[in-house]
């Protein structure tokens, strides 16, 4: 992203009842755990073997549909067998090629990529590639902002919902998650949660609709090297079941990926890296739909 984020705040909702868990620790298995380190733009790497290479640093994106390696990565590991396609980004449709990776190992788990777009790395922050929902799919991912950690785990290996104070349900559209029961400043809004963001991007329908204070022009360039222009208004809250986020930036712009994902004529907005650290822990859970909020203490 090519925009400072200004900081948000975050407060938890009264008068409603949180989601107990009802698992039994005894029948929690153990989940894999994989340090983290931020990158450039402050989203998070988790190390990534390839065969007998590697570790890599490869981002988790869970707003990225493909898995994408960079080309000096790929072309490290002599992966030439190449065929286009279209990438949508954030600022742009571009014609890549695409590449398949064998024995793809994270933590414990291992999978095959059959088409990875092959992109420059200053694209994605310097990374060695990006882990997107074809990797993810049927996981529970839960990144904790405190200790630096992500888990990932099949969705019947979970270890409940312990300590998440907000459960949302979600549905699927591509694989993306979209939380559809979020208000912004009181707006009915669609909601991404896309760890692949440095801040929040809001569409042109939730921009018409809103009336929070106009703080200039910025832009983004997206993981095709395309920039956007857009401007940034701040949004007086944003609720999340009971989570409400206070005073929030959010660039708007008519992004291809909106279009995408059919959420172009409602209000729809990426929830981004720069608001997700305001929890302790954040969980998308692609098998069961849902995803978790564990609010700070002594919010």
């Amino acid at each position: 992203m090519g925009w400072q984020h200004l900081a948000a705040a975050i407060s938890l909702a009264t008068g409603l009842s949180g989601a107990s868990a009802q698992d039994n620790p005894d029948d929690i298995p153990e989940v894999e755990i994989i340090n983290l380190e931020d990158e450039l733009y402050r989203r998070m790497t988790v190390p990534v073997t390839i065969g007998v290479n590697g570790p890599f640093q490869f981002m988790i994106d869970t707003g990225a549909q493909a898995t994408v390696v960079s080309s000096d990565l790929a072309n490290r590991l002599q992966l030439f067998d190449r065929e286009p396609a279209t990438l949508v980004g954030m600022a742009s449709r571009r014609q890549v090629e695409t590449t398949p990776i064998a024995d793809v190992r994270l933590g414990s788990r291992n999978f095959y990529i059959q088409n990875a777009p092959v992109i420059e790395g200053e694209h994605i922050g310097g990374a060695d590639g990006i882990l997107g929902l074809d990797s993810l799919q049927n996981q529970r991912v839960t990144i904790d902002f405190i200790k630096k950690e992500m888990s990932v785990a099949d969705a019947e290996q979970l270890g409940g919902n312990r300590g998440f104070e907000i459960i949302v349900k979600a549905r699927s559209k591509l694989g993306q998650l979209i939380i559809t029961s979020a208000r912004l400043d009181g707006i009915p809004v669609a909601i991404v949660i896309d760890t692949g963001a440095q801040g929040s991007i809001g569409n042109p329908a939730l921009e018409a609709r809103m009336r929070g204070r106009h703080l200039g022009e910025t832009e983004l360039t997206d993981i095709n090297g395309v920039t956007l222009g857009g401007t940034i208004r701040v949004a007086k809250e944003l609720d999340l079941g009971r989570a409400r986020l206070n005073n929030l930036p959010i660039m708007f712009a008519d992004s291809p990926s909106f279009h995408s994902l059919g959420l172009s004529d409602k209000p729809a907005l990426v929830l981004g890296m720069a608001e997700l650290k305001l929890f302790r822990r954040v969980a998308i859970d692609f098998q069961t739909r849902r995803v978790l909020f564990d609010m700070p203490h002594g919010s």
